[in-house]
């Protein structure tokens, strides 16, 4: 979804993410081995979602949650916030947020509205020392698990953008989408490692197959 806005994925240039070697920057070992990189990493990728906008696939999502007739719940791997920019009031981040941060010494998760690292204070505790960007690294449990399974169980319909189907969980919700008896439709540039679970393929560019498939559900 976000890589045609200008954002690096985790599986652009052979896994490289930004240069970096996810498992350097994204997993508990990492942020305890190397606490300076990690932080000075998503401070980085933090500021660069100013210099992006949303692209027609998030417009047209926004769309289809503001016009559909029925209920649209929208999960997302990203950790941007170009779905919100676009106007989705619903989003559901699996893998946390850039613009939040996570403290270990309170627990609470709170905006992050700038540059933090290890000698930041906590806004809620004052703590410092704490704060850890609120992203959910390798090796930990995604969020929102229980209300995405109750919503998989529920659903008519299934539709999967631009994933790899490599990560679980998520690359394991369309069979659980297929288990409720939904239709399953992959849009992606390439065939997933999951598409024999896809009713239907969509190949191309997600701003051009996004806009085409939500044109398609709101005409019904």
């Amino acid at each position: 979804m976000s890589a045609e806005s200008g954002l690096k994925t985790f599986r652009d240039s052979g896994g490289l993410w930004e240069g970096h070697d996810p498992m350097d920057i994204a997993t508990p070992e990492a942020f305890a081995r190397n606490p300076d990189l990690v932080y000075r990493f998503y401070n980085a990728r933090r500021s660069q979602l100013s210099e992006v906008a949303p692209n027609a696939a998030h417009l047209a999502l926004a769309r289809l949650q503001r016009e559909f007739e029925g209920d649209v719940f929208l999960v997302t791997q990203n950790v941007d916030d170009l779905h919100e920019q676009a106007g989705s009031a619903q989003v559901c981040h699996m893998h946390g947020e850039l613009n939040s941060m996570l403290c270990r010494r309170c627990s609470e998760c709170m905006p992050a509205t700038g540059d933090f690292d290890a000698a930041s204070g906590c806004p809620c505790c004052g703590q410092p020392g704490g704060l850890r960007p609120d992203i959910v690294w390798f090796g930990e449990i995604p969020y929102h698990m229980d209300e995405i399974a109750m919503r998989l169980d529920g659903c008519d319909l299934f539709i999967a953008v631009g994933t790899s189907g490599v990560v679980y969980p998520a690359a394991g919700f369309v069979q659980q989408a297929l288990a409720s008896g939904a239709v399953t439709v992959e849009v992606n540039k390439q065939l997933s490692e999951v598409t024999g679970f896809f009713h239907q393929q969509r190949q191309g560019p997600a701003t051009e197959q996004v806009s085409l498939l939500v044109d398609e559900l709101l005409a019904g």
